[in-house]
């Protein structure tokens, strides 16, 4: 099995080692029951010492990832005792095979189908514009037919992109023109495409810690030195940051600053414009994740995006529209300038030939009429309102020692156990009661803390929510009632 090391990284070659296969344990690349490399031919392929290596996996067994058995190997440990029908030694030979996937957490969250899903931050459909989106789909195709058979451009359809322009001086203060303006597969292509562009190996991404899984996988992926930078009341602490650019030479850094994924806090204006001016000071490149800064509660809405204070190009704005109108249509949008956007664009020109012209289009009369801003202000209140539902049902069923940051917008709230909980066990008992949520350990770069756990209000209907936290409230006592004392 080869990894990528990085030699010239302050961490040692034992913690990269233990940390990349921790990931890969934790997506499911390596699965249960499955027999790691022995420590010679690991050693081998990768070209580093015996003693490491055995370090490493001395390492991983003593976080509970495998069990080492003499005589036989190391082991990827069940996360319950548990059977299972299929035999995993058959395909071990596969491992042989190098890779150059480090984590894919995000695709293990998104495949669990359960009757209760706290784990996936997307809005109930009851809640989108559907009917008036096929019907704007049903009458593009009657007006002109051949829209089937043509391709979209890659950067985008032109009116799409005006409509978009608009759409951002409205609801975000930015300014742009369509020129600027790169058509996505959603945001995720977008983070994908700036990470092609400009990431490679060994080069240092800033993330906050805990942030976004999906964004971990991909810059993991690419190779890049993630290191994190804590997040508090205030969003990501910038002096942290500005102490780290002292010895440290940040090419990117990704940040979600309006109601966090997953945390749900705001990144406040002050440090917003601390954050650009430390990106004109030490030359790196803000991609700004902001999918959902329409959606703030109590009349409250957040400050201006890094996009519409940035007068030097620093910032890669990604918006996305699929979550707030329609997930399917998977539409998202990158807003940059000068020769950053040029570069951008000829990775999407690689990458693809444009994204599906026919919903584009049908977007288009949407994002520019008053039923825009209508279906905007239902959807603040009826988030707000599933919003002031769960923090009501946590305050009353929470287990003593459980807390909450609660959201000013979004759809997630941020629960923490006592320090000495871990969530990746909460969720196995979840699961048996078909609940689910996001535990904390997949949205750490680093070393992950265990003690968090993200559930997302937005997707279950009203009564499977209240049903659904009183359960999860439930499994939470039992567990806490079940763990040993702290010592």
């Amino acid at each position: 099995m080869e990894i990528k090391l990085n030699r010239q990284s302050d961490q040692s070659l034992i913690t990269q080692i233990s940390t990349i296969l921790a990931e890969k344990i934790r997506s499911e690349f390596l699965q249960e029951g499955s027999q790691l490399p022995s420590i010679r031919s690991f050693s081998k392929e990768n070209q580093v010492s015996p003693v490491t290596v055995s370090k490493a996996y001395a390492l991983l067994e003593r976080n509970g990832y495998i069990e080492v058995i003499h005589g036989k190997g190391a082991f990827v440990r069940n996360k319950e005792q548990r059977s299972t029908n299929e035999s995993r030694s058959d395909y071990n030979w596969q491992l042989t095979i190098p890779d150059y996937i480090q984590r894919s957490q995000s695709m293990l969250n998104k495949r669990m189908e359960y009757a209760m899903k706290f784990s996936s931050a997307t809005i109930h459909p009851g809640l989108l514009p559907s009917v008036y989106l096929v019907n704007e789909i049903v009458a593009i195709l009657q007006a002109d037919p051949q829209i089937v058979a043509r391709y979209g451009t890659v950067q985008g359809d032109e009116d799409a992109r005006k409509a978009i322009r608009d759409y951002v001086k409205t609801y975000s203060n930015i300014a742009a023109t369509p020129q600027e303006i790169i058509v996505t597969n959603g945001v995720q292509q977008g983070i994908d495409l700036v990470a092609k562009t400009f990431i490679g190996p060994g080069d240092i991404v800033i993330t906050e810690a805990p942030t976004y899984t999906a964004a971990i996988d991909v810059f993991r992926n690419r190779g890049a030195h993630i290191i994190p930078i804590p997040v508090d009341e205030e969003g990501m602490q910038t002096a942290l940051l500005a102490s780290l650019c002292l010895s440290k030479q940040p090419k990117l850094i990704y940040t979600n600053p309006t109601f966090h994924n997953p945390t749900g806090t705001v990144l406040t204006k002050a440090r917003r414009r601390e954050l650009l001016d430390l990106a004109q000071q030490y030359g790196f490149l803000i991609v700004e994740d902001d999918s959902w800064n329409e959606i703030y509660f109590d009349d409250n809405p957040p400050p201006p995006p890094l996009k519409a204070l940035d007068t030097s190009g620093h910032v890669i704005y990604l918006k996305g529209f699929s979550k707030t109108l329609a997930p399917s249509c998977r539409i998202g949008a990158i807003l940059s300038k000068g020769t950053v956007h040029q570069r951008l664009l000829s990775a999407k020109s690689s990458a693809d030939s444009g994204n599906p012209l026919l919903t584009q289009k049908a977007l288009i009369p949407f994002l520019r009429s008053d039923r825009m801003h209508a279906h905007l202000e239902k959807l603040r209140i009826a988030l707000e309102i599933r919003r002031d539902q769960t923090i009501a049902l946590l305050n009353k069923h929470a287990p003593k020692g459980v807390t909450w940051i609660e959201p000013k917008g979004g759809l997630n709230i941020w629960v923490s156990l006592p320090s000495n909980g871990n969530t990746d066990e909460l969720l196995w008992k979840a699961q048996q009661a078909q609940i689910t949520f996001l535990p904390s350990s997949a949205c750490y770069p680093g070393e992950p803390q265990y003690h968090h756990l993200r559930i997302s209000y937005s997707y279950p209907e009203p009564h499977d929510l209240t049903q659904g936290i009183i359960k999860l409230c439930q499994l939470m006592e039992s567990y806490l009632q079940d763990m040993p004392p702290v010592r």
